[in-house]
């Protein structure tokens, strides 16, 4: 009896062993075809940027093309619902962003559940807010922004791009860590924020770094303070918020971006995506490019780029419901 079962597992096992090197190799087999970086927002911005830039040198190490395929509009939801919807097999990738975290909680309800629908890959850059103000106005530091707000409440006027951006919800932040009354005034975009700044309209504005360095580098804005824990390695002469002190001592806040893909993506795939998002964070022409528009590379592990998400949704959805944002 104990032959005979002896004989049939070793029958059984030289049948199994020719079929395990085939079934790694068809695991190990990714990509097989182009990959497609789905991007909610326009060309041209720190996201598209920094998504062209990482498939392009991903791209050769995986042998197969990477397309960025731009869907702007309606708060990121639409693309994220192309990425949700498609076959998870790690050739469909969503750039997700502090954006991303936003929307779930200022839209009613939405075509995906963020955090459970969407497998995290890799940060990819994080990226300076500022606070700026017009050159040759009246405000040359922040404790002079901060003196005239409590002076004159309800005075202040804030810029920001669109109602529900990073960029405006931290403005509301801001105003709220710091205890002034201020209004918020959304625009439409960054360029109309920086004609309202200039032409007076409003006193302050608040908006990413990167698409301000231009207008700051010819000294048409003054930076009075850049938001995050450490000052901005392109301005090292602007302070941090939170070295005002008082009640922004730990004021601390930035933007940030990453991939992600569909939930049920094999993990080989999310594994081999990691590695090759990492190594071309890591290059020195890609840090030197990314740190140019003043977007610093930064990679991640899978689940630290959860944590981030996660620590943001519960951020700005404080933010909404403090600010009485309705929600979309």
């Amino acid at each position: 009896m104990t032959s005979r079962r002896h004989l049939l597992l070793g029958a059984a096992a030289g049948v199994a062993a020719p079929l395990w090197p085939s079934l790694a190799r068809a695991q190990a087999k990714f990509p097989t075809k182009p990959l497609r970086i789905v991007v909610p927002n326009a060309p041209g911005g720190a996201a598209d940027i920094t998504a062209r830039t990482v498939g392009q040198i991903i791209s050769t190490a995986l042998g197969q093309p990477v397309v960025i395929d731009n869907k702007p509009g309606a708060g990121g939801v639409s693309a994220g619902e192309q990425v949700h919807r498609a076959e998870p097999d790690g050739h469909t990738l969503l750039l997700v962003s502090s954006g991303t975290a936003v929307s779930e909680s200022l839209f009613k309800t939405l075509p995906f559940d963020t955090e459970k629908d969407f497998a995290p890959v890799s940060l990819m850059a994080t990226f300076d807010l500022v606070i700026v103000a017009a050159e040759g106005g009246k405000f040359k530091t922040l404790a002079d922004v901060l003196s005239y707000a409590k002076a004159n409440p309800g005075k202040l006027n804030v810029g920001t791009p669109q109602i529900g951006t990073t960029q405006n919800l931290a403005a509301e932040l801001f105003k709220g860590s710091a205890g002034i009354d201020a209004q918020v005034v959304p625009f439409n975009g960054t360029p109309p924020v920086i004609t309202a700044l200039r032409g007076g309209q409003i006193d302050i504005a608040l908006d990413i770094l990167g698409p301000l360095q231009g207008q700051i580098g010819s000294k048409a804005l003054r930076p009075l303070a850049v938001l995050g824990e450490k000052r901005a390695p392109t301005l090292p002469d602007v302070p941090t918020a939170r070295e005002t002190g008082g009640s922004l001592a730990t004021f601390n806040t930035t933007s940030w971006n990453g991939l992600s893909v569909p939930a049920g993506t094999p993990a080989a795939a999310v594994e081999r995506l990691n590695k090759e998002v990492n190594a071309a964070l890591a290059r020195p022409e890609v840090k030197q490019k990314l740190a140019e528009l003043g977007l610093y590379a930064q990679g991640s592990t899978p689940a630290q780029l959860q944590q981030v998400l996660l620590a943001d949704i519960k951020k700005w959805g404080g933010v909404i419901e403090r600010a009485k944002i309705p929600k979309q």
